[in-house]
């Protein structure tokens, strides 16, 4: 089995190898993505053909590319906090306007928002053409322990409400919301930096030399913390190769092919909305092929990661380098949007669920008494998502308990679990992007000279701002 393990690394290398001579050449950084992508894909399909999902062989592998994979998502989440902190501030400094702040927050959340309530409409209308139900599913052993385990933390579900949620937006304990110790803590430290800027701002009239030395202070701290997310950013192919090969080699493609219909139906409506987005921008006058060969790169991560709040640093500065989209806006954008109206697992995969779970007691789920509460219950329940692996099934217990469905039949999807979520993520990503261009264009703050350049950045070569 060792000799087995170390083959395998031996090969992963090779494949880290190339990625570097890639670089190395300067090959542009969508290319080096798409070809980690395919390497992750081909390997993760040889070591499943080879030894199987669950061979220790397998396990092992993985156990080590885990080091690379997990390795750099965490190296993500390391300067999420920092750079939501210091850009925010920066983009404050450079406003000083309370006018615009609240603009460019009214049109995110209200993007993210409508956007998720479209997402559930269309995660109802795949739910009726695929004809999705849960009765007559069987449960295996880990899909009824999955169920109690969702019954159990229905009392937390339940305790939710939107006053609540709101209140924990507001950081009591700014330094412990840094830590990301909150479900909300991202966006409690976006309201924690918008009163340090806000404050700032309100004595530069006053104290015009201490505010020169803050200012400055800023603008070498936001210097500091772009050079690190380059440096990090760098590493993205090599993480998203390794990500792959874990997610491909140890899917149960027999769990796959036993609720294929929910597989079907779950990414016809992922595409669907991720249409809707790229028609939004189209609709702002901006070209949708160029902006999602743009924005292809930070997918793909969030694809294989299935983390929107490791996105937020990729996110930003997509937005920022290739998009054209300021750098508070997309702050804005990529920070609210990790935590509310996430449209793949606040509004899709909840109201897919209810809607086929609806039957087995006896409920219509195509009358207008259901799907309206429905769909409210989505938007609404939508805020304050957590951006990691696990807020689906957070936002589908809220939904199930309000609408007073069984929520232990939820435990019924566990073995599609991780390949559903990786298009809901990717989903949840791009929604963030599309409200922050959105957003920067229906404020005339979009250079479109950054937009329409078909000049790839090249992070080899970007030096902090």
């Amino acid at each position: 089995m060792a000799m087995s393990i170390l083959i395998n690394l031996a090969v992963a290398l090779a494949a880290c190898a190339f990625l570097y001579r890639q670089q190395s050449r300067h090959a542009s950084f969508t290319v080096r993505v798409f070809t980690a992508l395919g390497l992750g894909i081909v390997l993760g399909a040889a070591l499943q053909a080879l030894f199987g999902a669950d061979s220790p062989v397998v396990a092992g592998t993985n156990g080590y590319l885990d080091i690379i994979g997990t390795g750099y998502v965490k190296l993500l989440q390391m300067i999420i906090m920092p750079l939501i902190m210091v850009s925010i501030v920066a983009a404050i400094l450079k406003l000083k306007d309370a006018n615009s702040l609240g603009k460019i927050s009214a049109l995110t959340i209200g993007t993210l928002m409508a956007t998720t309530l479209v997402a559930a409409a269309i995660g109802i209308l795949m739910a009726k053409l695929f004809d999705l139900s849960a009765i007559g599913l069987t449960s295996s052993a880990a899909e009824v322990a999955r169920g109690q385990y969702l019954q159990g933390t229905l009392a937390s579900a339940k305790a939710i409400s939107l006053p609540s949620m709101l209140i924990s937006f507001i950081p009591s304990n700014p330094f412990l919301d840094m830590t990301g110790a909150r479900k909300t803590s991202t966006i409690a430290v976006v309201v924690f930096s918008i009163f340090i800027g806000i404050s700032a701002t309100g004595i530069a009239g006053k104290k015009p030399e201490l505010f020169a030395s803050f200012e400055q202070f800023v603008k070498v701290a936001h210097a500091i913390v772009m050079r690190m997310v380059t440096l990090v950013l760098r590493l993205t192919p090599y993480g998203v190769f390794a990500l792959m090969v874990q997610v491909v080699s140890s899917s149960s493609y027999a769990d796959i092919l036993k609720l294929i219909s929910f597989v079907l139906a779950s990414y016809s409506a992922l595409l669907l909305m991720f249409g809707v987005h790229l028609g939004l921008i189209a609709g702002a006058g901006l070209n949708p092929l160029r902006y999602l060969k743009k924005i292809f790169p930070v997918l793909a991560f969030a694809f294989t990661s299935r983390t929107s709040a490791g996105s937020i640093p990729m996110s930003v500065q997509t937005q920022t380098q290739r998009l054209g989209t300021p750098e508070g806006i997309a702050n804005f954008a990529a920070s609210f949007g990790s935590t509310i109206g996430q449209n793949g697992c606040a509004g899709i995969y909840p109201a897919m669920l209810a809607v086929m779970i609806a039957p087995t007691v006896g409920v219509d789920p195509f009358t207008v008494a259901f799907i309206v509460p429905l769909l409210l219950i989505v938007m609404i329940g939508s805020v304050g998502v957590a951006g990691v692996g696990g807020g689906a099934t957070f936002a589908a217990l809220i939904v199930l308990s309000a609408m007073d469905l069984p929520v232990a039949l939820a435990g019924l999807l566990i073995s599609i679990e991780p390949l559903i979520d990786m298009g809901r993520t990717a989903l949840n990503v791009s929604g963030s992007i599309t409200a922050g261009t959105l957003t920067s264009r229906v404020l005339g703050e979009t250079d479109l000279a950054v937009f329409n350049s078909d000049a790839e950045v090249n992070l080899d070569e970007v030096e902090a701002a």
